[in-house]
C-alpha cells in the first residue's frame, strides 16, 4: 500500500542503516500483468463492471454479490493500512475512503462503495509500482563497480572480488579498465574519464598524488592506486545510500488531499457521534442514527478522493505526449510549486560533446594548425582528439606516433617533428597570453608544437545546448531563480554561467555537495534539480522535484528523478513547469469544489432537508463535474503555446510551430 496513503509499515533507510554493497540482492521487477500488488485492484475492477452490467440487466442480488466482491477486493488493499496508520495516530485519505465505503454500505449503496474502493486501490497500486521501479533502477548503478580488481601483493598481482578490497590495498588499473573503489594514484600517469562521478565531460589527467573516484575509467596509461575506501563503501555506494534516504524522506510527505483530509476525518466522526447521542437524548435514536449515517455519506470524500487523481492522470498523460515523463502524482504536485531551478552543467546545459571553438596561430595558417594536430590525433580515442578530427577531417598521415600518457602525443608529419598536448606539458611560448584568454573563457587548451616551436593553440569547449539561452530567459521572465551546480572547475563553470545567464554558479562539487546545496535551497522554497549523470543522482533525489535529461542521461539519474525528459530540448523545462502550474490550479479548484459540496450537504443532511437519495445524487453530479474539470489538464500545452494570444498579449518572437513553449505564467 502506498506510504503516502497509509504510512510506511517498516522504517525506511536512514542513519544507522548498513551501507549497501554490490552483492546485495534486488527484487526482480515483473511485468504489470504479473504484479501481485495489481491483482486485487484488477479483480475489483472486473467485478465492479460485472456488477453494473448485471444491475443494468435487472439481476438484483447477483449484482449486489458482484459489487460486494469488488468492494472486498479493493478495500483489502487500503483498509488494513489505514487501520494500522490510525493506530499510530495518523489520518489520511485511506481512512476517509474506509469511512465513506462503510457509510455507503450501511445505507445500502454497495455499488458506490465498490466504485470508490476500486478507483482508490488501482491509483495507489500504480504509484507503489512506480516507486519500486525507481529503486530497482537505482540499485543497478552499482554495476559500474567491476566484479573483480587486480591487486598488487608481495607474491605478485592477483585478481580478487571487488567487495574484498580493503583500504590501503594497491590496485593495478590497466588501460580501459574501471576503478573498483576510491583511491589515490601512487605510480604512473594517465587520463581518466570521471564523467560518471563528477560530471566532467573531458578526461582528467592524473599523476601520483591525484585522487581517483570509484567507477571512473582509466585512459591509455597503466596506473597504480592506493585504495582509500573499502570495496563495499565507496563513492558509488554512498550515492545509492543518499538517494534511497532522500526518496524515503520524500515518501513520508503527505499529498495535498491528505493534508486537507487530516482535520476532516475527526470532525466528521465527532459530528456523527454527537448526532447519534442527540437522538438518544431526545428519545428518537432511530431517526437520528439514520441522519448520522446520511451525514457520513454527505461528508464522505467521494469527489475529494478523485479530485487530485483525475487531474494528475490527465496532466501526466499530456506531459508524456510532449516528452516529459512524470513518475507520480506527488511529483506532479511538487513540480507545480517550483520557485528555484538548479542546473547541472555537463550534458544538461552543454552538449557533452567537446568542439573546437577557437584557434590561435603564430605565423602559419589556422587550417594547417588543425590539420597538423589532427594527423597525430587520428589514432587516439581521447574526446579532445575527436573534437580536433571533426574540425580537420582531411589531414596528412603522421608516422612514428608515440603517446606520453597523461600529457599528449608526438610524431612526424611531412618530415617535421610535431607534438600536441596540454599547456602543462608544452609551453605555448608567444601564444601564452592567447592560451590564458581561452582558459578564462572555459576552454581546454591544446598546444601544437612543430620542430620545438609552438605554432598554434586550439581552444576546445563543451558548448551550450542551442536552446539553453532561450530556456533560461523564459525562466527568468517567469520569476524563477536559477543556480548552476557542477563538478567542473570554477573558471569553466563561471564562464559558461555568464554566457547562459545564470549568476549563481557553484563549482567543483562532489555528489554529496550537490545534495547538500539542494537541501539548502529547498529550505528557502520549492526547488527543482535538473541533471543527467550518476553524480547528479543524490541531488535529484533530494530536490522537491528531480528532473533528468533522459535521452543522454544515465540510468541512475533517470531512476532517481521525479521527472524525466525523453529529449534534450531545454525549452521543455519552462513548458513542463507551466503545465504543472496549470494542473495544480485545476487540482486546487477541484478540491475547493469537493469541500464546498461537503459544506453545503452537511447541514442539509443534518436537519433532514435532504434525504439519502438527494445526497447521493448531488455527490454523483459533483463527481462528474470534478472529473470533467480534471480532464481539462489533459490539454496539450503545445496547443496553448501556439494558439492565438488574448487581447493585449504578445507572442514571443521566434516561437517554433512544433511546440516551443510560451513563457510560464507567474503564479
Amino acid at each position: 500500500m502506498s506510504r503516502e496513503c497509509c504510512g510506511p509499515d517498516e522504517a525506511p533507510h536512514g542513519p544507522g542503516t548498513r551501507p549497501m554493497s554490490s552483492d546485495e540482492p534486488t527484487r526482480e521487477m515483473v511485468p504489470w500483468w504479473r504484479d501481485r500488488a495489481l491483482l486485487l485492484p484488477m479483480v475489483s475492477g472486473v467485478l465492479l463492471a460485472l456488477g453494473f452490467g448485471l444491475e443494468w440487466a435487472g439481476a438484483g442480488w447477483p449484482a449486489t454479490v458482484a459489487h460486494a466482491g469488488s468492494l472486498l477486493a479493493g478495500a483489502a488493499t487500503f483498509v488494513p493500512g489505514a487501520v494500522r496508520r490510525l493506530m499510530r495516530g495518523g489520518l489520511g485519505v485511506g481512512l476517509l475512503m474506509t469511512i465513506a465505503a462503510v457509510g455507503a454500505v450501511l445505507l445500502g449503496h454497495v455499488g458506490e462503495a465498490a466504485a470508490l474502493a476500486f478507483l482508490f486501490s488501482i491509483a495507489e497500486a500504480l504509484e507503489d509500482r512506480a516507486l519500486d521501479r525507481a529503486r530497482h533502477g537505482l540499485r543497478a548503478l552499482l554495476s559500474l563497480i567491476p566484479e573483480t580488481a587486480r591487486v598488487s601483493r608481495r607474491s605478485g598481482e592477483v585478481m580478487i572480488p571487488a567487495a574484498q578490497i580493503r583500504e590501503l590495498d594497491i590496485l593495478v588499473v590497466r588501460a580501459g579498465e574501471r576503478v573498483a573503489t576510491d583511491g589515490v594514484v601512487v605510480a604512473g600517469r594517465s587520463s581518466i574519464d570521471t564523467s560518471a562521478v563528477t560530471g566532467e565531460s573531458i578526461p582528467v589527467e592524473v599523476a601520483p598524488g591525484d585522487p581517483v573516484p570509484a567507477g571512473s575509467i582509466n585512459g591509455a596509461g597503466s596506473i597504480r592506486i592506493e585504495a582509500t575506501a573499502d570495496g563495499r563503501d565507496n563513492s558509488l555506494t554512498t550515492i545509492v545510500r543518499l538517494v534511497e534516504q532522500a526518496q524515503a524522506k520524500q515518501g513520508d510527505r503527505a499529498r495535498l488531499a491528505d493534508r486537507i483530509a487530516r482535520p476532516l476525518v475527526p470532525m466528521v466522526l465527532i459530528a456523527a457521534t454527537l448526532i447519534v447521542g442527540f437522538g438518544f437524548l431526545v428519545g428518537d435514536p432511530g431517526l437520528w442514527t439514520e441522519r448520522a449515517l446520511v451525514v457520513l455519506v454527505a461528508a464522505s470524500p467521494c469527489a475529494l478522493a478523485i479530485a487530485v487523481p483525475v487531474t494528475v492522470i490527465s496532466a501526466i498523460g499530456a506531459a508524456t505526449r510532449f516528452g516529459v515523463v512524470i513518475k507520480s502524482g506527488a511529483a506532479f504536485e511538487r513540480l507545480g510549486s517550483i520557485r528555484t531551478v538548479a542546473f547541472d552543467k555537463t550534458g544538461t546545459l552543454t552538449r557533452n560533446r567537446p568542439d573546437v571553438v577557437d584557434v590561435g596561430t603564430a605565423g602559419i595558417d589556422r587550417d594547417l594548425v588543425l590539420r597538423t594536430a589532427a594527423s597525430l590525433e587520428a589514432g587516439s580515442t581521447h574526446p579532445l582528439a575527436s573534437a580536433i578530427l571533426a574540425a580537420a577531417p582531411d589531414h596528412p598521415t603522421a608516422t612514428e606516433v608515440t603517446e606520453d600518457a597523461g600529457h599528449g602525443l608526438g610524431g612526424t608529419v611531412d618530415g617535421a617533428a610535431v607534438r600536441v598536448g596540454s599547456t602543462r606539458w608544452l609551453n605555448p611560448g608567444s601564444l601564452s597570453e592567447r592560451a590564458h584568454g581561452m582558459e578564462a573563457e572555459g576552454m581546454t587548451v591544446v598546444v601544437v608544437e612543430v620542430d620545438g616551436t609552438a605554432v598554434g593553440v586550439i581552444g576546445i569547449r563543451d558548448e551550450l545546448q542551442p536552446e539553453a539561452v532561450d530556456a533560461i530567459r523564459q525562466l527568468h521572465a517567469a520569476g524563477i531563480d536559477m543556480v548552476m551546480l557542477t563538478g567542473d572547475n570554477t573558471r569553466t563553470a563561471r564562464a559558461l554561467g555568464a554566457r547562459v545567464g545564470i549568476g549563481d554558479v557553484r563549482a567543483e562539487l562532489r555528489p554529496q555537495d550537490k545534495a547538500a546545496a539542494i537541501e539548502e535551497l529547498s529550505a528557502t522554497g520549492p526547488t527543482a534539480m535538473i541533471g543527467d549523470g550518476i553524480n547528479d543522482a543524490p541531488a535529484l533525489a533530494a530536490a522537491d522535484a528531480g528532473i533528468a535529461m533522459g535521452a543522454n542521461g544515465s540510468a541512475a539519474a533517470v531512476e532517481s528523478a521525479d521527472v524525466a525528459f525523453t529529449g534534450t530540448d531545454l525549452r521543455l523545462i519552462p513548458q513542463a513547469l507551466a503545465h504543472a502550474r496549470r494542473g495544480r490550479r485545476i487540482m486546487t479548484g477541484n478540491i475547493v469544489l469537493s469541500l464546498a459540496i461537503i459544506v453545503v450537504l452537511f447541514p442539509l443532511a443534518l436537519f433532514g432537508l435532504l434525504g439519502l437519495a438527494g445526497v447521493v445524487l448531488v455527490h454523483e453530479i459533483a463527481e462528474v463535474i470534478v472529473i470533467l474539470n480534471g480532464v481539462r489538464a489533459a490539454r496539450d500545452p503545445r496547443v496553448r503555446a501556439t494558439a492565438a494570444p488574448r487581447s493585449g498579449a504578445r507572442c514571443r518572437r521566434g516561437t517554433s510551430p512544433n511546440g516551443a513553449p510560451a513563457p510560464i505564467p507567474r503564479a
